[in-house]
């Protein structure tokens, strides 16, 4: 007998577009293959670099991007933020 692992929408907002997209995951994704996901459908791009990018989820950010989201305890609908590693200059 094999497990099936349920896959389910989660939201994460890319601060760099303003955008948020929403991402079909299971418990066994990391939050790295979250988060290169997302920063490719958002900013419509392959070229980029993840590590100028950190991961919040629930107010904290999520320093150690091998752990999976069902560590996280992350569910349905559990919302994600994708936001530049420094903050940027405002003229």
């Amino acid at each position: 007998m094999t497990a099936v692992l349920e896959k389910f929408a989660v939201r994460v907002m890319v601060t760099d577009v303003w955008d948020q997209v929403f991402l079909a995951v299971g418990p066994d994704t990391t939050v790295a293959q979250l988060k290169r996901e997302a920063l490719a459908r958002a900013l419509r791009t392959n070229v980029f670099r993840p590590d100028d990018y950190v991961v919040k989820f629930r107010g904290g950010q999520i320093l150690d991007e091998s752990v999976t989201l069902g560590t996280l305890g992350a569910g349905a609908n559990a919302p994600f933020i994708v936001l530049p590693a420094r903050r940027h200059p405002v003229r």
